[in-house]
């Protein structure tokens, strides 16, 4: 199983992460063993003191697929969640100033939480879905997934010209501006339209 993100995919996040804007989907990975799933807590690590919260729309391969085309991309996906990209941006900075990899402030244990996945024939529309992100009972990211710059079927066969996809596979795919620090106690609620999927605390 891969989880597959998506960074750089809200023009307003790349405006406030101060990187110019993609031409392509930036693509990276994280581990299985960065998934965190039933609502368990997040331990804040040792190597880190700026742990940042990122909320995005995840999606979840149903099928095997290889070079897919994006009007066929679509049946390659049949369930959605909410999910949360934490990353190290002390480590994440710093990679970045030197040009090397910045895998280990993305891919650590923990980092990859999830909600409860709902079949996307219970969406109205995937591409004109509103989530937001709540830390204790305020809403620190909110926007809608027509302001995707690559929308999920671009995204899937974009991936999949390089990693053949596999049953069970996510993919997260970009955050929206608002990404901000974590500390212990806060309590995390994802929404997806009105629902919400995912609810765990930070210790």
């Amino acid at each position: 199983m891969k989880i597959i993100c998506i960074g750089l995919n809200y023009k307003q996040h790349v405006k406030e992460m101060n990187r110019p804007v993609p031409a392509e989907p930036v693509v990276f990975l994280k581990p299985d063993s960065s998934l965190l799933k039933n609502n368990k807590p997040f331990f804040l690590p040792d190597f880190s003191s700026d742990i940042h919260y990122e909320v995005e729309v995840v999606i979840k391969i149903c099928r095997l697929g290889k070079g897919i085309s994006p009007r066929f991309a679509h049946r390659y996906y049949d369930q959605a969640t909410v999910g949360i990209d934490i990353t190290a941006r002390d480590i994440q900075s710093r990679l970045f100033r030197e040009n090397l990899p910045w895998e280990i402030s993305k891919g650590f244990d923990g980092a990859a939480p999830v909600g409860r996945f709902i079949p996307v024939t219970s969406i109205n529309n995937i591409s004109n879905l509103d989530f937001r992100l709540e830390i204790n009972g305020l809403i620190v990211q909110k926007s809608n997934t027509c302001d995707m710059m690559f929308g999920f079927d671009e995204i899937v066969a974009y991936v999949s010209n390089f990693f053949t996809l596999k049953t069970g596979d996510l993919i997260f795919t970009g955050t929206p501006p608002g990404v901000g620090p974590l500390k212990r106690d806060d309590n995390l609620v994802a929404y997806l339209g009105k629902e919400p999927l995912l609810d765990f605390m930070i210790r």
